[in-house]
C-alpha cells in the first residue's frame, strides 16, 4: 500500500493521527481510540519504503533523517488534505506519526469552542495564552481565533509555527505565516524580526524558555496582540510557570507586567464523552481589576474563586466545566474525577448533586 492510499483512508475514517511503527499494522487514531488496518504487521523495510514515499510526496529535504535527527514538517496534497509529520527512530528502525489536518479552517461551533474564548480576539493589544497538554487542540483553537480576526478587521497578522498546520488566506487582514526551521531558525529570532514588520497581531507557536517568554512579554508591551501557548493545566499554573523562568529578583517586576498585559488564559483538554466521542473542556480566565490585583500581589490561589464569580464575564474553572458536562450527562463520573484539578473538592460537588 502506498502512502497516498493510507492518507486517503485516514481522511475517509476522519482519523486524527496515523501511526506507522514496526511490529504493528498501520494504525489510525479516531475519537481517541486506535483502529488498526487489517493485514500483517509492518516490518522495518516496509516502513522505510513508506517514509521514502512521504519525503517524495512532500518534496521535503531528507537531510535531518539521513543525519539521524527527528524530522518534523508539514505538507499538503491537493484534493486530499494537509498533514503534519514526525519521522523518528525507535529500536533501530524508522517510524512516523502523521497528524491529519483537513483543508479549510475549523468551525468553532462544531468543535464546541465557546464564544467567550473567541471574544478574546476583540482585544487590540496584550497577551492571550492558550494552554493544555499536547494533543488537546490548542492549535485548532488558535486557528479559529486568528480566522476570527482575519475576517473582522484590517491588520497585519504574523504567525510563527513549528510547523504550519492551518493555512490562512488573506481576508480583511494581511496574514504572514512563517515556519520555524524553514523561514526562520527559531521562535526567538522570528519574534524579534516580527516586531520590525509592522505587526498588529502575533501568533507565537510556543513560549518554550526564558528568552521567548521574556521577548513575548516585551512584544505584548509594545501594543500588539500576542497569542501563544504553554503546556500548563490551569490559569494559576500558567502564571506560576511564567514567573518561575525568571530569577527571583525579577519576579515582582514580571508580576506587574503580567497584570498589565495579560488579557486572558484559556486552558483546555479533551475528555471522552459517554457517546464515544471526545469533548473539549475549557477553563477561561479574563483580565479584570480583581484578577490583575491577584497577579500583582501573588495571590494566585484566589484565581479559582475569581473565575467562579466571573461567570457573567464568560469565565469558568476547569472543574466547573467538567461538573456542568457531568450534570448534562455528557461525561461519566469517572471522567469528571480523573480530569479535574481539585479531586477531593470535585468528589464533594458531585456527591452534593
Amino acid at each position: 500500500m502506498r502512502i497516498e492510499e493510507i492518507l486517503q483512508k485516514a481522511i475517509d475514517m476522519d482519523a486524527a493521527d496515523i501511526f506507522i511503527v514496526a511490529g504493528l499494522p498501520v494504525t489510525f487514531k479516531c475519537n481517541g481510540h486506535q483502529e488498526r488496518m487489517p493485514g500483517e504487521r509492518m516490518l522495518p523495510d516496509s516502513i522505510a519504503v513508506l517514509v521514502d514515499q512521504i519525503y517524495e510526496v512532500s518534496r521535503r529535504d531528507r537531510g535531518n533523517m539521513e543525519k539521524g535527527i527527528d524530522d518534523d514538517f508539514s505538507f499538503s496534497l491537493s484534493q486530499l488534505g494537509r498533514f503534519r509529520v514526525n519521522v523518528f527512530r525507535q529500536r533501530g528502525s524508522l517510524a512516523a506519526v502523521i497528524r491529519v489536518i483537513h483543508f479549510g479552517l475549523p468551525d468553532p461551533v462544531k468543535l464546541g469552542i465557546p464564544e467567550s474564548v473567541l471574544s478574546l480576539t476583540e482585544n487590540k493589544k496584550g497577551l492571550v495564552l492558550i494552554t493544555g497538554a499536547a494533543g488537546t487542540g490548542k492549535s485548532t483553537t488558535l486557528a479559529c481565533m486568528i480566522d476570527r480576526i482575519n475576517k473582522s478587521r484590517d491588520c497585519h497578522i504574523i504567525t510563527m509555527e513549528d510547523p504550519i498546520e492551518y493555512i490562512h488566506r488573506h481576508d480583511k487582514s494581511i496574514v504572514t505565516q512563517r515556519e520555524i526551521s524553514i523561514d526562520m531558525p527559531g521562535y526567538l529570532e522570528s519574534l524579534r524580526s516580527a516586531l520590525r514588520e509592522s505587526p498588529d497581531v502575533i501568533l507565537l507557536g510556543e513560549m518554550r524558555d526564558y528568552d521567548t517568554i521574556s521577548s513575548a512579554i516585551t512584544a505584548a508591551e509594545t501594543g500588539v496582540l500576542l497569542f501563544s501557548t504553554l503546556h500548563t493545566s490551569s490559569a494559576a499554573n500558567t502564571i506560576s510557570r511564567i514567573l518561575d523562568v525568571f530569577p527571583a529578583n525579577q519576579q515582582q517586576q514580571v508580576k506587574i507586567q503580567l497584570a498589565q498585559i495579560l488579557k486572558g488564559v484559556v486552558c483546555q483538554q479533551l475528555v471522552p464523552g459517554v457517546d464515544g466521542g471526545q469533548i473539549p473542556v475549557f477553563e477561561i480566565m479574563k483580565s479584570t481589576t480583581a484578577i490583575q490585583n491577584m497577579i500583582r500581589e501573588d495571590k494566585l490561589h484566589q484565581l479559582d474563586s475569581a473565575m467562579q464569580a466571573g461567570a457573567a464575564d464568560g469565565m469558568c474553572t476547569m472543574d466547573g466545566s467538567l461538573l456542568r458536562l457531568y450534570k448534562e450527562g455528557r461525561i461519566s463520573r469517572a471522567t469528571a474525577l480523573v480530569s479535574c484539578v481539585h479531586y477531593e473538592n470535585m468528589v464533594k460537588r458531585i456527591g452534593g448533586l
